[in-house]
């Protein structure tokens, strides 16, 4: 399977950094990248459960495609949800599916370092993203 541009985009940047403090620096930049949800869509029905921060998911799909969106109350975790979503662009739900998270973020030199409760909180993000893919 072959990466989306900007997931490429990403995975290139993240291999420029040699350390975590650079890795966290562009986290936090491409979590203010994230289009900003609107009041309704920060609902309690898009409110992602898992997370012991606020998530809030959309999804919308076009062209037989998935395209999501997503917002944080916690800084790091928008960076952690930007690449995620770049990741996910575009994809089709069998390919959703299939995705494997935790290589994702290993290929980002990211995966050390997440918590438990990040890590949990970001497949149950996967995971909604699913459901809304079957649904």
């Amino acid at each position: 399977m072959s990466l989306p541009a900007t997931a490429q985009e990403v995975l290139d940047a993240f291999a420029q950094c040699p350390g975590w403090e650079q890795r966290a620096r562009l986290l936090m930049q491409w979590g203010e990248r994230l289009a900003p949800l609107s009041d309704a869509e920060r609902s309690e029905a898009n409110r992602v459960h898992g997370c012991e921060s606020q998530v809030w998911l959309v999804g919308e799909q076009r062209d037989d495609l998935w395209h999501f969106r997503a917002s944080s109350d916690a800084r790091l975790l928008r960076g952690l949800l930007a690449v995620l979503l770049v990741r996910v662009e575009g994809l089709h739900g069998s390919e959703l599916a299939a995705l494997d998270l935790g290589d994702w973020f290993t290929q980002l030199g990211l995966q050390r370092q997440l918590s438990p409760s990040r890590s949990n909180g970001l497949n149950a993000v996967l995971q909604r993203m699913r459901a809304i893919a079957v649904d």
